[in-house]
């Protein structure tokens, strides 16, 4: 009996959707205990407290906005598929010098069999012999999609979808506004933390509320050391202008290339554009080509 080790990985889908689950509890707890436990009440205690409470929870909800949005959007956007039957426009030789092409979808019978195993000349042209299609350049196989991904950067369990072409922004900007919001939420429950073992002792609050103060705090401590931890990662990748997957494959003192130029990197990604319009993510381009 073939074991299909691909399909096992599928499996991991399954503990992405318990992720979800996981994000969504840590939100909803992180709310309770900042907004209605900590800092809801002292609205009503006037001056600059009640200021402080407004601009906290105003913030807190504003962050909670942002990462949720940009969270459902690297969930739900395709990372970036690979037309049937794609075929590179320009030579080999070009696409490995990093120049630009263009996805064309060919319409006829592929030339390939199924049952033919993989070729050194479909490796070295850009083919998957698990999709049994071409592979751009910057595309690779994912065990878990079970499908190409372009410009993939790596599978994330967190969000169950992979992190590609056309999600990679949204994914960054979860990272930046996750990390915000668990750094505040530690922030503004500190002094609540300090007292953990005070209250604790003189009972002056019930139980469960300190125990769920407690475990927020450690929560969002946690997230966001890691979180900038990642966001320290990906900002010295995207300045390369090189995934995750790929930082293996770059040689000390080469320039990549792939490199177009931090401003450039930037803009591939599609955080902005000198002309004020987003710029559509290549995944593809080299130095001599651009979106």
């Amino acid at each position: 009996m073939d074991l299909n080790v691909f399909k096992l990985c599928s499996g991991l889908k399954f503990l992405g959707y318990l992720m979800i689950l996981l994000v969504a509890a840590i939100i909803a707890v992180s709310y309770y205990v900042v907004i209605v436990l900590t800092w809801g009440p002292q609205l009503s205690h006037g001056g600059f407290r009640s200021f402080l409470s407004f601009t906290i929870i105003l913030l807190f909800h504003i962050l909670l906005v942002l990462l949720t949005w940009s969270y459902t959007m690297v969930v739900s956007q395709d990372p970036g598929s690979v037309p049937e039957n794609w075929k590179p426009a320009a030579s080999e030789e070009n696409l490995e010098a990093g120049g630009s092409n263009h996805i064309v979808p060919d319409t006829s019978a592929s030339s390939t069999p199924l049952d033919v195993p993989e070729t050194r000349q479909a490796q070295a042209s850009g083919y998957c012999r698990y999709c049994r299609n071409g592979k751009p350049p910057r595309c690779h196989h994912c065990s878990v999609c079970q499908r190409c991904v372009l410009k993939m950067d790596h599978h994330c369990v967190w969000v169950v979808n992979c992190v590609g072409a056309h999600n990679y922004k949204f994914f960054l900007l979860f990272l930046l506004y996750t990390f915000l919001e668990t750094t505040m939420d530690t922030i503004v429950l500190l002094p609540n933390f300090m007292k953990f073992f005070k209250d604790a002792k003189g009972h002056s609050n019930s139980p469960s509320d300190l125990a769920l103060t407690f475990l927020t705090f450690v929560l969002n401590l946690a997230f966001a050391l890691s979180l900038l931890c990642f966001i320290i990662m990906h900002a010295s990748l995207l300045s390369s202008n090189t995934t995750s997957v790929e930082v293996y494959g770059k040689k000390g003192g080469v320039r990549w290339k792939y490199d177009l130029g931090r401003k450039k990197n930037f803009e591939q990604v599609g955080f902005w554009h000198n002309k004020g319009t987003l710029v559509v993510p290549s995944t593809c381009q080299g130095r001599s080509g651009e979106t």
